[in-house]
């Protein structure tokens, strides 16, 4: 638990600087922000030279107090950004980007200390160093590395330098961010209901209303996914549907948000950066501690499962033209962008007789958060209950988690519905890590937020399946958060190498298509019916249509991610964004037009200094993680509590305490079988 931090002479009643378990949401405001973050750099840094100092050290009073010593100031600046992202205002942003410059530096210079540096090497050399148990040495150890990494061994003008790098690009990805939030904002085409024919009716509702609280007549579009996916998927308006994607396609292009030049810049200090820390290109730097261990063995990896689904990919494509052309006519338009998702829609309905809109009265948002918390206790032995803490918008719940004993072990935050004023997308967040401490177990605390369906006049928020996936995804990640029992905070929870952080997350997804599960809370918002079996049975024979096409688009964003980082040179003549399209084209089943430029909306890759850069692959490589590793679940029962206990002793609570490979073979029993997710999506 984060302790409370006297307010110092001259802050007042700083609720930053007041930070316990229960986060005062209610309380905190933009002008906090910056006085309570010059108060930590000051603390912490004293704490810093304090801890640099030579002397008698052990684990306890050396590498324990620096596994903690940003703790504070960790949580406060986690908030501060978490904030701007929800709740978002010129206000807030302005004291995200007042702090950045000053967090930044202070993060740089700390691995650049070279009295920390000399004492960490000092201490390495010691026998008590000699005497740790693994956990504690492999902090050490990944300590040392990480101090390297960052420069550590940096001299004079290069320390300068990498100061300046870590700067800009805080800066930069920051406003990167802001440009897409602010675009998608900013967007809107109102339309008469009858350009609307073939959208579901609650879509249709709920723009309508959109529209009557804005005082206007019509319907409200926007570019939130709630909207977009479903006029692009059912919209008979072929010109409609073309309008909002080509305005999708442009958000981070248009005059005064042009992300684009941002984006070769980005591209250009991480590239400068790695280099100036010996590293070839940005993804070797980045995955050095990571499961592929470099860019060259991602992109083969990468390239190996593109190879293999190509020509399913190919066939999958032919058979929609085909079946187009059946529907539209021989003399029908070539398909576009924008045709793509309709059709295919349309040729599901066809081929199996399935709907995913008539799955949606099924998936009360309520019904599915209380059928996730039956899995999980049943799988996990963990309770979820909902529970009462200030939020930062009306929409926020509260839960508490307990264990089989009745302890407390964490709380999270849910905010589930998209806003102007909330960037897109669904992720989860670390407010406080906890774990086992001299006094006892102290809880985590976390967050879950999305941009699912909203609830629409009296009818509740029903979600669809891929939406109830999410929902599972998220929670994943907090479970691994959650379920932590590290005692070295930096080794904790989801701190672990990223192509494995993405296993938690995405074997709760399995559980969303098996019939056993989907009865615990998979039922109809009015009659309280289950899934009829027809529908369950069409629903599991669509479950692979066209995966070729969506593993293909998840290969193009991978591979662009690392091509731009391992094998374009962002200095030289080449245009980025023509370099990226043409590349991503290749993955596209239509062509793409010249403006296009995904890359300058791609908040994964460019909102922050790092994020998933260079990293995007880790959802593939995860993938195949989670396909084999749920398949002992398939084969023991998958609310087998033993094999729930096996899970969790190896991988949920051990965080990084150990190689990830060694925590799956613990599991598993063996190395991952490299054909398991080609299997489960019927394409080996």
């Amino acid at each position: 638990m984060i302790q409370s931090i006297p307010a110092t002479p001259g802050t007042g009643s700083n609720p930053l600087l007041n930070i316990g378990f229960r986060i005062p949401f209610d309380q905190i405001r933009p002008e906090h922000a910056e006085r309570a973050v010059d108060t930590l750099l000051a603390q912490t840094q004293l704490k810093l030279d304090t801890l640099a100092l030579a002397g008698e050290r052990n684990f306890e009073n050396f590498m324990a107090d620096l596994d903690t010593l940003t703790e504070q100031l960790d949580t406060v600046n986690t908030i501060v950004h978490h904030l701007d992202g929800v709740v978002s205002s010129p206000e807030w942003h302005a004291a995200k980007m007042a702090i950045l410059p000053r967090t930044s530096e202070f993060y740089t210079k700390l691995s650049l200390h070279p009295g920390l540096w000399s004492a960490l090497k000092a201490f390495a050399a010691t026998p008590a160093a000699a005497a740790l148990d693994p956990v504690r040495a492999r902090h050490l150890q990944l300590t040392i590395d990480e101090f390297r990494r960052e420069g550590a061994d940096l001299q004079g003008e290069d320390k300068d330098r990498l100061l300046a790098l870590n700067t800009r690009l805080a800066e930069i990805t920051s406003q990167f961010a802001k440009n897409v939030l602010d675009e998608t904002a900013a967007f809107e085409l109102m339309v008469p209901a009858e350009r609307l024919t073939g959208v579901p009716q609650r879509v249709q509702d709920a723009t309508r209303r959109d529209a009557e609280g804005r005082g206007r007549d019509g319907h409200r579009l926007t570019l939130h996914a709630p909207v977009l996916l479903p006029v692009l998927t059912y919209a008979d308006d072929r010109e409609l549907r073309r309008e909002l994607w080509l305005a999708n396609s442009l958000v981070g292009q248009r005059e005064g948000r042009d992300n684009r030049p941002l984006v070769r810049e980005i591209l250009t200090l991480r590239r400068q950066k790695a280099q100036l820390l010996g590293f070839r290109n940005f993804a070797d730097y980045v995955l050095q501690d990571r499961m592929a261990g470099g860019g060259e063995r991602a992109l083969a990896f990468e390239r190996d499962l593109e190879a293999r689904t190509r020509p399913a990919f190919e066939r999958e494509n032919e058979e929609l033209r085909a079946f187009y052309h059946t529907q539209a006519g021989a003399d029908a338009p070539a398909l576009e962008a924008w045709d793509v998702a309709y059709w295919a829609e349309k040729q599901r309905q066809a081929k199996y007789d399935f709907d995913e809109e008539a799955l949606r009265p099924y998936f009360p948002m309520d019904g599915v958060l209380k059928g996730l918390f039956e899995v999980t206790r049943r799988v996990f032995g963990i309770t979820v209950t909902e529970s009462e803490a200030p939020g930062w918008h009306p929409e926020v719940r509260y839960y508490t988690i307990q264990d089989e004993a009745g302890a407390h072990v964490a709380s999270f935050y849910t905010d589930w519905f998209p806003r102007d004023s909330k960037r897109a997308g669904a992720w989860m967040n670390a407010f406080i890590t906890g774990g086992p401490r001299e006094n006892g177990v102290e809880p985590h605390l976390g967050l879950m937020c999305g941009n699912m369906t909203p609830p629409a006049g009296d009818t509740p928020a029903l979600l669809s399946i891929r939406e109830v996936q999410t929902v599972f995804h998220e929670f994943g990640h907090l479970l691994h958060h959650a379920m932590s029992r590290v005692d070295v905070k930096s080794l904790a929870g989801t701190r672990v190498p990223w192509d494995f952080v993405e296993l938690p997350s995405q074997i709760m997804e399995n559980w969303v298509m098996e019939r056993e599960a989907l009865d615990l809370f998979a039922r109809h918002y009015q009659t309280g019916e289950t899934i009829p079996e027809d529908l369950f049975g069409r629903m599991v024979a669509a479950r692979n249509y066209r995966a070729a096409n969506a593993a293909m688009r998840q290969y193009a964003f991978g591979l662009t991610d690392l091509s731009l980082h391992v094998e374009f040179d962002p200095e030289g003549d080449a245009d980025h964004i023509t370099y990226a399209r043409d590349l991503m084209a290749t993955f596209n089943p239509t062509p793409l037009p010249e403006h296009y430029a995904m890359i300058a909306a791609f908040n994964h890759l460019f909102s922050s200094p790092v994020g998933y850069g260079a990293g995007y692959y880790s959802y593939k490589w995860a993938e195949v993680l989670d396909a084999d590793a749920f398949s002992r679940f398939a084969q023991e029962g998958i609310f087998n509590r033993e094999t729930g206990r096996a899970y969790v002793n190896a991988i949920l609570s051990r965080g990084n305490s150990a190689d990830p490979a060694e925590l799956y073979r613990e599991f598993m029993g063996r190395d991952p079988d490299a054909d398991a997710l080609l299997r489960r999506s019927g394409l080996l």
